[in-house]
Parts: C-alpha cells; sequence; structure tokens
C-alpha cells in the first residue's frame, strides 16, 4: 500500500519535464548555447573541445568533472568517434547520463523501522521548510502516516511555516517555544511518533552555514539524540541545496557530508539563475543519492530525480537515456 504510486503524482511529471527544460534552458549559460556554435564548420577537433570544456566549467559543473567529461570525448576523438555535432552530443549525453545514474536513487520508506526519521538539513534560504512541506504532501499521498518536528527554534517564522504545512497537508506537528533545545524538540516528536504508530517522522532543523562550527555540532547533537533512541534513526539525513549557489553548494555539500554523512541530497532553485552543472559536481564530488529536484514553489514542482530526463533538459534533447 505504501509505495503505490499515486496517479495524481505521476500524472504531473511531464508536465513537469517542461518545465524543468524551460526554466533551466532561459538563462544565458552552456545550456541553452548552440553546440553548433562551437563548429562552425561541423567539423569536431580538440579546439572544439577544449572551448566545451570551458563551458562546462561555467556552467557549474566542476574542473575535475568537467575534465573527465573531456577525456572520455578526447578517446572517442582520437578513435575517429566524434564525426559530427551529432556525435558530439550524443557523446556529451552519454557521459553526463553516467555520471548522475550513479546517484539517481529514490527515497524509499521501508515497511519496518516506525517512525522512519527524515532529519532535514542546510543552509538559510536554501528552501528547506518548503522542502519538508512538498515532502510531506508526497508522501502522504504514497499512504504514509507523517509528523512534522519543528527543530527551527531560532525563527519563529519557520515555526509558523511548518505548522501551515502541518495545516494544509493535515499533519500533526509538534513545537515548542522559541529558543528550546532542538534536540529536545525532536526527542519528543519522536517518542509522540512512535507511541502514534507514525510512518514517517520529518525534522526540521535551524539553517545553518556550513562553518558556523557551533551549529553543526548542534547538528551532531540531535543525530546523537535520534540516535540513542533508535540505532538505525535518522535513516535519512537529506540536505537541502540551492542551486543557484554554484560551486558554494558543493562547499556546503562536502561539509555536511563529513559532518552528518549525509543520505540524500534535494536540490532546489533550478528555476532560478542556477545552471544546472551543479548535479554532475556533486555527483561526481560526493556520490550522494540525488533524491528530489526543485523548479519552483507548487507541491508537484519537487519531483524524483531522473539522471536521463535531466541530461535532456539540459541538452535540449529528446533522447533517452
Amino acid at each position: 500500500m505504501h509505495q503505490a504510486e499515486d496517479t495524481s503524482i505521476s500524472g504531473k511529471r511531464g508536465g513537469f519535464i517542461k518545465r524543468l527544460r524551460a526554466r533551466i534552458n532561459s538563462g544565458d549559460s552552456w545550456l541553452s548555447y548552440d553546440l553548433a556554435d562551437l563548429a562552425p564548420g561541423g567539423k569536431i577537433d580538440q579546439d572544439v573541445l577544449d572551448e566545451l570544456e570551458a563551458q562546462l566549467v561555467m556552467a557549474d559543473v566542476g574542473v575535475e568533472t568537467a575534465a573527465g567529461i573531456i577525456a572520455g570525448l578526447q578517446n572517442r576523438l582520437a578513435r575517429k568517434e566524434l564525426k559530427d555535432l551529432n556525435a558530439l552530443t550524443d557523446g556529451l549525453h552519454r557521459s553526463m547520463t553516467e555520471i548522475l545514474e550513479a546517484v539517481q536513487q529514490p527515497l524509499v520508506i521501508p515497511e519496518s523501522d516506525r517512525p522512519f526519521v527524515i532529519l532535514m538539513v542546510g543552509v538559510n534560504g536554501a528552501g528547506k521548510t518548503t522542502t519538508i512541506g512538498k515532502l510531506a504532501n508526497r508522501l502522504k499521498q504514497e499512504g504514509h502516516t507523517l509528523m512534522l518536528a519543528a527543530g527551527d527554534t531560532f525563527r519563529a517564522a519557520a515555526v509558523e511555516q511548518l505548522q501551515a504545512w502541518g495545516e494544509r497537508n493535515d499533519v500533526p506537528v509538534i513545537a515548542q517555544q522559541a529558543g528550546a533545545d532542538p534536540a529536545a524538540v525532536i526527542f519528543d516528536a519522536y517518542e509522540a511518533a512512535r507511541s502514534r504508530n507514525i510512518d514517517v517522522l520529518l525534522a526540521d532543523t535551524a539553517g545553518r552555514l556550513q562553518n558556523q562550527k557551533g551549529l553543526m555540532d548542534e547538528l551532531v547533537k540531535v543525530k546523537r539524540v535520534v540516535s540513542k533512541l533508535d540505532a538505525a534513526a535518522p535513516q535519512e539525513i537529506m540536505l537541502v541545496l540551492d542551486a543557484s549557489q554554484g560551486q558554494n553548494a558543493l562547499v556546503q555539500a562536502q561539509k555536511f557530508h563529513e559532518v552528518l554523512g549525509l543520505t540524500g541530497i534535494t536540490v532546489t532553485k533550478l528555476d532560478g539563475s542556477a545552471k544546472g552543472g551543479i548535479l554532475l559536481a556533486i555527483a561526481g564530488k560526493l556520490g550522494v543519492a540525488v533524491r528530489f529536484i526543485g523548479i519552483g514553489e507548487a507541491a508537484e514542482d519537487m519531483q524524483p530525480f531522473r539522471a536521463g530526463e535531466y541530461v535532456d533538459a539540459l541538452l535540449q534533447t529528446d533522447a533517452t537515456a
């Protein structure tokens, strides 16, 4: 029952992909760059690959990941397999898809292990609380029972926002007064969820920069407290990243992963100034599962990440991987 896909969710997938492609290619980046402009005569040579590598780096793919992609294309060029623009596009599509398929891992809530605790982390402004609301909506449509924990006790607005999402989704929210110990809030929420036999506990935390040691230590404390209640918990530590932050988003992910051991990432704001390549950088550097991507404020604007569709959107192709 819990894992059956809701038709209203799957039915929105096509529209999401169309919007993703339109929005991610709206900026002035290599994603909307006509590959024909790289090789006006249609001939693919080392100069074309050098220019493509520069475009990849500017699109936030990262120096190392871009170099790896180009190395593969250089090998194909040496074997005379890159004879035209179609071959170059196909080779680029294949390379990018292989990198991203390694992190295409959907969030699965098992039938056992209740409550399944999802600890949401990230910096201020990444869209963490909104992502919690969208995820709650999705999981409820899938048939799960949920509870929200207002672990961001530093901002009254964060608690109010979470309570609004709870009301909208008809999901209970456990909260305490402003300034309360976040670990205590999440402890109480876990006990409440267990006593009510709730499937999933979604725990919010205060937004923080990755270099704020005191706040990062607090997250470690929250994780430790939850683990004492259940050695398997939190089963998911999900980082919410703002795609428009570019390479700084990768730095954030590396630090959070080092401190907490991330199990999943949700990338938001791909409809803004994001160039989209940051997912390739994260996949190449961290290898942490990318669970969802988001392109807007509505609940249906967050969808599970699928590598082939994403690369199609990046390259404005209709290929299937």
